[in-house]
This record gives structure tokens, C-alpha cells and sequence, in this order.
């Protein structure tokens, strides 16, 4: 009993004491419990956080402060069972005032013992953390609606990556654009959404890099979904720091812009269309002006013998531009469709140039210029079609001549570097702006767009130099120091020397002066009366008739050698006049050519399937025409020209 006196006046002189030190703390609810947990002491800032006043609550167990669940829980009475074990209890939680109102408590419990060891009672402290439980609070709501916001979020891609470029959170939109679940793409790298070549090629890295070194990195390009289809994404990088500036990765927004971009382009393309078509309309009437002009010459009695050569000559080349016109046309038409298709077989380039020059020859002199040309000292052997070779450097020396503005130099060149022909073409004309340069080989474009047109042309030249030269397994670049400074083309090929040997010979020839029995087809009288007159000035002996049921009735007392048969006619195609024709020639001593207007790919096929041993597009090139006439026949093929 003594002892517990003891043990009582001790608690007594602590209580005491305690009052005295921290009555007046108002930061903190301070006060003393008894072993049972009934409250001993109070201070003021037990009295301004709990709202109870000295006598309202001494003597009151403090359960007082918890909430009704957590009383029923047991949760009063298990703080100081803990705090009597081990000495101290430390929680936070929801307490209650006197009002009824709830504030966040920190709360820490000491175990107050005798001299024996036993616990006497518990120093209880209590902080009021409200303001910034709901801070926290707060943050965390903003978080969790912000979460919720991106999560859901379908016409963006928004996800995080760590610092290595890894996948660490995917929202509904990024589901949606790249077609990956979450649980398919958390933890990869993001490199998946670019091609194998920019991956390849560090793309995925240099942007990482570029958003470290700026803050942010904004970019547009083809991306590829989980499907591996492309789309055109514009892309924003964020690199992110925590709170002591450290580095934790980088947050990343997508947009899918495949339908904008789409729609852009065919709003470029109906500008281009419309561009064409005035250009078209353009081009088309300059070369019909002076051939209208030279038929009404031609009409006009007593014309004198010079202005008559110089008439038909001036028409004729105004013809051979027209016909230059509608070819390129064609071409541009098989680009567009997939279909622009050659002939291999191995060509020394310095023959290919030497007919480029013949056919530019006169472009180059109307204009004044002086074509320097260095030829290679040895064969320089591709594979290739001549023809169309002959017409990627026939258009590049035209376009030299064209941008010269006044008479200057041409440059003309081929060597042999490594496994490659290289032929340049230099001019020290109007020269090529550095904003058009990427765009020089795109359709329709050309470095004059000026209302004005002075150098004319349709713009799609350079198309078809880059597409047959990349046909040929090549490369064409431009380059240009500037406006007036001239332009280069260089043009590489591979070479294949082997070829050369096997080089086939050149298919045997008659003499010039040998006459034919020709036939003539054609349902256009015009075009069958003075191709009649044309072959007939070459000393042939010829016959004309209009459709195809005349056509075999003549054949078989004419016995032509050369029939030049046109394909569109009425009632009788020109392919079952062929195939009759051929059907009664078991021999085929008989040459038949097309002579028509129909020129794509597909229709040389069929004309050869038929039994013609040429095929020509109208207007047939009279040079071409007395080379046919005048070459033994050969082994059949399906296209001439």
C-alpha cells in the first residue's frame, strides 16, 4: 500500500509539473492519461484543437475523441495497449471534436511508469494536420480526376516513359491510335511505333535527346500502329523532373493526322490539276499557232520555193513538239498507274548520248548555245533501254538549253567511277532556288512558275528522268549555288561490263534504195492519204484503203510485204485484220505494223498477241517509219516505239 502511495504522489508531482510546463502550448493538445485511459491534465492547446474545456473533459475517458466506429473497433483501448508495450504509439487518423466536426490528428502516445516499471499512466500529444490532410487531399483528388481525364482521353495518345524511353502509363486514345492494350505495350520501349528504317537510323534516341536538350520537341511523321499501317502523327515530347530537378522520364502526346494530311493533299492536288490543265492548254496552243499559220501559207498560189522549205520545216517541228507533248503525257500516265516499263539490254552510254545530242542538237543551236562534250575514251556498258536513256538526257540537255537565258556553255560529261556510270549535265542558267530543290523532280513543278511561262514546258520532265533512272536501278540528284548561278544533274547507273560481251549484233539491214509493197489501212483519210504520198515519194509502191474487209480483199492480189494497219477501225478491228492477215501468211513473209493512237503497255501486248511484228503510235515518226521499211524482218516484238 505504501508503494502504490508512492507510486500515486509521483504521478501526482508529474502531473504538477507537467501542468505548469505546458499549460500554456497552444500548437499542441498536451495532456495526461491514467493507466485506464481517463483524462488527467489539460492545456490550451487541447482546449483550441478539441474544443473542450479544462472542466468539460478532466476526469472523461479520452475515447472521447475517436469516432463511433473506431471506438466499437476496440481502437482506443489498442493505442495504449501498444503504447504500455513498447513504450510509444504513434497514428494518424480522424478525431472528433466537441462540435461533432472531424479534423486529421497526428497523434503520439508516451507510457508514463513508476519506479517499479509499471505504467502509471500516458503522456498523450496531438497535432492538428487538417489543413494539410486536405492539401494532400486535395492533390490526390486532382491527381486521380487528372488520371481519370487522360485515361479517358480517346482523340489523343498520352502516356509516360521512363528515362530509358520505356512505356510506363497508356491512356484510352493511345489504345485507340496505335491499336496496343496496355497490358501489350507497358515496360516496351516506344521505338515500336516507328519503322524499322527510323528506328534503324536512332530516330526514336534523337528525339529523346532533342526534348532533354530544349524541354520539349515538337515533330510530325509516319508512325506505324500494331497492325504496322502507317499514320501521320504529330508528336509532342516533354522531358519531366521531380521536385530536386532530377530527371524521371518524359511525357509524350500523339495526334493522329492521316485524314488532315490526307485532305490537305488532295487540296494540293486539285491546285495542281488546275495548274496543269492551264498549262496544258498553254503548251498545246503555242505549237498549234504556227502550224495554222503555216497551212494558210501553204494554201497561198506562186509560194516561193525558200518559204515553203522554211514552212514545212517550221511545221515540222512544232509537230515534233506536239508529239513530245502527248508522249510525256503518256509516261506521266503509266508513273501514275505503276505501269512504265523498258526494254534491257546492254548499251554503251556514249551511243545513248550521242542520240540524245542528235535530238537536242537543235534546241541547243536555236538558242545559242555551245554544247562542251566529254565523252568517255572507252565503252561505259548498263543495262538498259536505250530509248528511254535517251530520253532522260535528251530532256536534261533541253531543260539546260531552256533555262539559259542567254547563249552560254552546256556542259556534257561521262566517266566512270567504281561500279557506276556518272553523266553530269551543267548549265550556267537561271539556277534553281535552295527551297526548290527538294521539290525539282515532284510532278508539275518547275523552277519558272511565273505567270509569264517565258520557258513553257508542262513540269513533269524531271519526273520522268527520276523515274526511269531509279527503273534502272540509278539516281539522279540536282544541286545549285543559288538563283543565276547555274544548275547541275548528275545521273549515276550501275555498269555491267559483262553485258558488253554478250552485246547482241545489230539486226541486218537491205539497201536503202529497195522498194515495198506497202498497205495502208487506216479509216482517217487524211492520215492514210498523206502517209500514201509520204511512202510513195520514197519510191514504195503503195496501196490505201479505209477498213478492214478491204484490207484482205486487196491483200490477197497486193501480196504487200509492209502493211501498216490501224487498230480502231469500224466493224473490223485492226486485230482481226491482223490475225486474217496472219492466218493467210503462214510464213509471215508479211511485216504488219500498228499505226494507231492507243499506246499503253497493255495495248503493244495485245497488238503483239495479234500478230503485228511493231507497234507505232500516231503520228508515226517518218525516220522510225524508214528504218522499219528498210530492215530486213526480224524477230517480232512487242513494242517499237
Amino acid at each position: 500500500m505504501a508503494e502504490r502511495d508512492d507510486g500515486s504522489q509521483s504521478l501526482q508531482v508529474v502531473e504538477k509539473t507537467f501542468s505548469q510546463l505546458v499549460a500554456g502550448v497552444g500548437d499542441y493538445a498536451l495532456f495526461l492519461l491514467d493507466a485506464q485511459g481517463f483524462i488527467k491534465s489539460w492545456n490550451a492547446g487541447a482546449r483550441r484543437i478539441k474544443g473542450y474545456e479544462a472542466d468539460e473533459i478532466i476526469g472523461r475517458h479520452f475515447s472521447q475523441f475517436y469516432a463511433p466506429e473506431a471506438i466499437a473497433s476496440g481502437w482506443p483501448q489498442h493505442e495504449l495497449k501498444v503504447a504500455a508495450a513498447e513504450g510509444r504509439f504513434e497514428d494518424e487518423g480522424w478525431r472528433i471534436r466537441k462540435d461533432g466536426s472531424r479534423f486529421w490528428a497526428n497523434v503520439v502516445i508516451t507510457a508514463l511508469c513508476g519506479s517499479d516499471g509499471a505504467v502509471e499512466g500516458f503522456l498523450k500529444i496531438t497535432r492538428d494536420l487538417t489543413d494539410r490532410k486536405q492539401a494532400e487531399e486535395a492533390l490526390r483528388q486532382s491527381e486521380v480526376r487528372f488520371r481519370l481525364l487522360v485515361e479517358g482521353v480517346r482523340d489523343y495518345a498520352i502516356y509516360m516513359l521512363d528515362p530509358e524511353g520505356r512505356i510506363v502509363s497508356w491512356n484510352k486514345g493511345a489504345e485507340r491510335i496505335k491499336g496496343y492494350a496496355a497490358e501489350e505495350i507497358l515496360g516496351r520501349h516506344f521505338s515500336a511505333f516507328y519503322s524499322s528504317e527510323d528506328a534503324a537510323a536512332g530516330k526514336p534516341e534523337r528525339e529523346l535527346a532533342a526534348a532533354l536538350e530544349h524541354g520539349s520537341v515538337e515533330q510530325e511523321g509516319w508512325r506505324v500502329r500494331k497492325d504496322r499501317s502507317l499514320f501521320w502523327a504529330n508528336a509532342v515530347v516533354t522531358a519531366l523532373y521531380d521536385g530536386e530537378n532530377r530527371h524521371i522520364g518524359f511525357a509524350k502526346i500523339t495526334r493522329d493526322l492521316t485524314d488532315k494530311r490526307r485532305a490537305e493533299a488532295l487540296e494540293l492536288a486539285d491546285r495542281q490539276k488546275n495548274v496543269f490543265l492551264a498549262m496544258l492548254a498553254h503548251e498545246l496552243r503555242n505549237p498549234l499557232a504556227p502550224i495554222s499559220n503555216g497551212l494558210q501559207l501553204l494554201k497561198l498560189p506562186d509560194l516561193e520555193p525558200d518559204t515553203l522549205r522554211d514552212t514545212t520545216a517550221l511545221m515540222e517541228r512544232q509537230l515534233t513538239h506536239l508529239v513530245r507533248l502527248v508522249d510525256d503525257l503518256l509516261d506521266v500516265s503509266r508513273i501514275v498507274n505503276g505501269k512504265l516499263t523498258f526494254q534491257r539490254e546492254p548499251l554503251d552510254l556514249n551511243d545513248v548520248l550521242r542520240r540524245a545530242v542528235e535530238e537536242t542538237q537543235p534546241a541547243l543551236d536555236a538558242r545559242g548555245h555551245e554544247l562542251q562534250w566529254a565523252a568517255s575514251d572507252e565503252p561505259v556498258v548498263v543495262e538498259g533501254d536505250a530509248v528511254r536513256l535517251a530520253q532522260v538526257f535528251g530532256n536534261l540537255l533541253v531543260n539546260a538549253a531552256k533555262y539559259t537565258e542567254t547563249p552560254n556553255a552546256v556542259r556534257l560529261s561521262l566517266e566512270q567511277d567504281g561500279t557506276s556510270a556518272v553523266v553530269r549535265v551543267r548549265d550556267f542558267g537561271i539556277g534553281i532556288a535552295a527551297d526548290m530543290l527538294p521539290r525539282i523532280f515532284h510532278l508539275f513543278v518547275q523552277a519558272d512558275d511565273s505567270l509569264a511561262r517565258t520557258q513553257g514546258g508542262l513540269g513533269i520532265g524531271l519526273t520522268l528522268v527520276r523515274r526511269i533512272v531509279e527503273l534502272h536501278g540509278g539516281a539522279v540528284t540536282a544541286s545549285s549555288e543559288g538563283p543565276g548561278r547555274g544548275s547541275e544533274f548528275v545521273v549515276t547507273l550501275p555498269l555491267s561490263r559483262a553485258a558488253m560481251k554478250s552485246r547482241p549484233a545489230p539486226p541486218e539491214r537491205s539497201s536503202l534504195g529497195e522498194k515495198r509493197r506497202i498497205l495502208i489501212v487506216d479509216d482517217n483519210a487524211d492520215a492514210a492519204v498523206t502517209t500514201s504520198a509520204l511512202l510513195k515519194a520514197w519510191g514504195h509502191e503503195v496501196q490505201t484503203v479505209y477498213n478492214g474487209p478491204a484490207a484482205l480483199e486487196i491483200a490477197r492480189s497486193f501480196t504487200p510485204d509492209f502493211v501498216l494497219l490501224d487498230i480502231g477501225l469500224p466493224g473490223m478491228s485492226g486485230y482481226d485484220v491482223a490475225r486474217q492477215l496472219r492466218s493467210g501468211d503462214p510464213a509471215h513473209n508479211m511485216v504488219i505494223a500498228a499505226v494507231t493512237g492507243y499506246g499503253q503497255e497493255a495495248d503493244r501486248r495485245r497488238s503483239y498477241a495479234a500478230g503485228f511484228d511493231y507497234h507505232l503510235t500516231k503520228p508515226a515518226d517518218p525516220q522510225l517509219l524508214r528504218k522499219l521499211l528498210q530492215a530486213r524482218q526480224g524477230e517480232r516484238g512487242p513494242s517499237t516505239n
